[in-house]
C-alpha cells in the first residue's frame, strides 16, 4: 500500500468516534503515528491516550471544523509547521441529513457539501501532490453504498458520496502511475451514531449492519491490494450491483420507503 507502516504518519479526519476512531486504532497497531482531526477535543484526547498506552503511538491532535475552509487551511498549515509528512490520508469525516424538501435546513445542507465534498477534495489534492512527488503514499476516501443510487430524503448526501466514489476512481487512475494508491471505501449501514445525527434515530436498529471494525478491515485490505474502490460486506456489494441493473425510477421510488422522515405526533 505505502512504503511502510512503522514510523510513518497518517492523517485521520473524523477521528473522534466510529469508523475514524477504528482506523486510528488499526493503524496505530501497525506502528503508524497519527494526526487526529475532529471537532470534539475530549474524545480525541481520550483516543490519543489509549493509542499511546497500547502501542506507543505518537498522536498529534488538531481540533478543526472541516466545514470551514479557513479552519481547513489552518489545519494544513499546522501539520506543515509540525514538520509532519503525511504518508496516508484517511478522508473519513462526513455528515448525513434526512429531511423533506419543504423543511430542509439549507445551512446544514451546505455544511454537508463543504464537508463531504469540499474538505475531502481539498485534503486529497493537498496530500496527493506531495505523495506523487515522493513516489509513494495512499489516500482512502470514505464513500458509501449510497454512492451507487439516488436516495430520496437524503438526496444531497447520496449525491455527495457518488462524487467521492467517482473522484476517487479518477484519482486512482492518475496516481497509480506515480506509485500512489487512492481507494474509495463504500460501507453500508454501520454501527455508529451516523443515523442518529442525520435525523433518522432508531433506523439502524431495523437494518442489517456492520461494525466499524468490519468496515475498517475491508478498507485496509482494499488499500493493500491497491483497489480503486471496495464495498464493505457481500450483501452491500450485491445490492450495489443490483441497483445498477434496475430501472432508475424504480430505485429512487423504492428508497422513499426507507428514509421518509417520521411525521411529528
Amino acid at each position: 500500500m505505502i512504503s511502510g507502516y512503522a514510523d510513518q504518519w497518517a492523517l485521520v479526519t473524523g477521528a473522534s468516534s466510529g469508523i475514524g476512531a477504528e482506523f486510528a486504532r488499526r493503524l496505530a497497531s501497525r506502528g503508524m503515528h497519527l494526526v487526529l482531526v475532529a471537532r470534539r477535543k475530549e474524545l480525541l484526547e481520550k483516543l490519543a491516550e489509549e493509542l499511546h498506552t497500547a502501542h506507543g503511538t505518537k498522536c498529534e491532535i488538531i481540533v478543526c471544523d472541516l466545514t470551514d475552509p479557513v479552519q481547513r487551511a489552518a489545519m494544513v498549515a499546522e501539520i506543515a509547521k509540525r514538520n509532519i509528512t503525511i504518508e496516508l490520508l484517511i478522508n473519513n469525516a462526513g455528515l448525513g441529513y434526512v429531511c423533506e424538501i419543504e423543511t430542509t435546513d439549507i445551512k446544514r445542507i451546505m455544511e454537508m457539501v463543504q464537508l463531504n465534498i469540499g474538505a475531502l477534495t481539498e485534503l486529497a489534492y493537498v496530500y496527493l501532490q506531495g505523495m506523487m512527488l515522493r513516489g509513494h503514499g495512499a489516500v482512502l476516501n470514505v464513500s458509501s453504498v449510497a454512492a451507487f443510487q439516488p436516495v430520496a430524503y437524503m438526496g444531497v448526501y447520496a449525491a455527495s458520496k457518488a462524487f467521492v466514489l467517482h473522484f476517487s476512481e479518477a484519482m486512482w487512475a492518475e496516481a497509480r502511475e506515480k506509485g500512489v494508491t487512492v481507494t474509495a471505501l463504500c460501507p453500508g449501514p454501520t454501527q455508529t451514531d451516523f443515523f442518529d445525527v442525520a435525523g433518522a434515530k432508531g433506523w439502524l436498529a431495523k437494518k442489517r449492519s456492520q461494525t466499524p471494525e468490519e468496515v475498517v478491515r475491508c478498507g485496509m485490505r482494499a488499500l493493500e491490494k491497491k483497489r480503486q474502490y471496495t464495498v464493505s460486506g457481500w450483501i452491500n456489494y450485491i445490492l450495489a450491483l443490483a441497483v445498477r441493473l434496475a430501472n432508475r425510477r424504480t430505485v429512487v421510488r423504492e428508497s422513499m420507503k426507507y428514509f421518509r422522515p417520521a411525521k411529528p405526533k
